[in-house]
């Protein structure tokens, strides 16, 4: 079990991401921009966080630059995002993202497969892919 933040504006998305991560048996907490979720960083220590790119008040990308990897050095970030091949996504990768998954392309057993890889509880690819 892992401690998992998802940072992502659409409460439905949200909902289910939390949902089929809980299921996993994963321990979920939620933001739903980057503010919020700098801020949740201060009661909740993630080993993953998931991140959409696209969100109001704080980008994904703004909350990359202002994540304090220090403060939080075995935290894994992986990018969610409908931007296939964009620069943010390669900017993303610049600020510490260790991988990215096309929202689109993902199914809820995809998903699970990416944050068990990532997180070194299965088998998993550190790169860009639709999972």
């Amino acid at each position: 079990m892992a401690n998992i933040l998802v940072v992502e504006d659409d409460k439905d998305l949200n909902s289910a991401y939390r949902m089929i991560l809980k299921i996993a048996h994963h321990n979920v907490a939620s933001a739903f921009d980057g503010q919020e979720a700098l801020d949740k960083l201060a009661e909740f220590e993630p080993d993953l966080i998931l991140l959409d790119l696209l969100m109001p008040i704080k980008s994904g990308l703004d909350f990359l630059q202002q994540f304090d990897v220090s403060k939080h050095p075995d935290t894994k970030l992986v990018i969610f995002t409908n931007l296939d091949n964009s620069p943010e996504i390669h900017e993303a990768f610049k600020l510490g993202a260790d991988q990215c998954i096309v929202k689109a392309g993902t199914s809820p057993a995809g998903l699970i497969e990416v944050v068990s890889g990532v997180l070194g509880l299965g088998r998993g690819q550190r790169t860009k892919q639709r999972a």
